[in-house]
């Protein structure tokens, strides 16, 4: 490549699959003989995640707080809301995630993660999912004490880029979330991806004129950019 290339990606929902873990967690803790819907679930899961991220507080206790919430909603006992944060370093990456990322890093790509969680948390899903795959630039909710989608990850995600790669580094963002990613790239002048992975797209609405190119899946934009066949995206402010 002529020109340094950065990758950032969201972690729970584009590079690990969030929603079948947050299913299998509430599902395992619900009483005998009660069917848990998933798709139930995920939207009382959504719902209550916005409500309880609209203030910075540690990740573990806004986990605790959406399975309350969630179980409430869904009519289960309050012993039923057991402990997401304890099953989160299980949910599984998505099944091209661990090789796609190691292809991007052969093809010349640098790495990194902005996400919405702790640093212990994420540092155990990395060590038990994601140990292969180097990241240069890893920026979490606990060190910029703001959630997605404010702004801090992504300002903090600059900063430390051009700290480490210079004003010419060609920056992209790549998330499954419109709101949580890619409304505030748009709003930053970011470029960015949308990963269309299956689940609920967590959609919102992108400002007027802001269109998103999109890939599937991770492999497909792995072998894209490995043939020279990826057209880059560009911030627009």
């Amino acid at each position: 490549m002529s020109e340094p290339t950065f990758l950032t990606f969201d972690c729970y929902g584009t590079l690990i699959d969030w929603e079948n873990g947050i299913v299998a967690a509430i599902a395992s803790v619900a009483p005998p003989g009660v069917t848990v819907e998933p798709a139930s679930v995920l939207a009382a899961y959504h719902e209550a995640e916005a409500v309880e991220e609209a203030a910075w507080r540690p990740y573990r206790e806004v986990l605790g707080a959406v399975a309350a919430r969630v179980v409430a909603k869904l009519g289960l006992p309050a012993s039923s809301s057991g402990s997401l944060a304890g099953s989160l370093p299980a949910w599984k990456p998505f099944a091209d995630t661990v090789d796609a990322l190691v292809r991007l890093v052969g093809a010349g790509c640098r790495l990194g993660v902005l996400s919405n969680v702790d640093d212990a948390l994420f540092d155990r899903t990395r060590a038990h999912w994601l140990a292969r795959v180097p990241f240069d630039v890893v920026v979490t909710a606990e060190q910029v004490r703001s959630y997605k989608p404010g702004h801090a990850h992504f300002e903090e995600g600059r900063r430390r880029i051009t700290r480490l790669y210079g004003e010419d580094v060609r920056w992209v963002h790549l998330a499954q979330s419109v709101r949580h990613d890619l409304v505030p790239c748009a709003a930053l002048g970011i470029a960015c991806v949308h990963v269309d992975r299956p689940g609920q797209a967590l959609s919102a609405v992108l400002p007027a004129g802001r269109s998103i190119p999109r890939v599937p899946d991770l492999s497909t934009l792995a072998t894209a950019l490995e043939q020279g066949r990826w057209v880059w995206p560009s911030g627009s402010g």
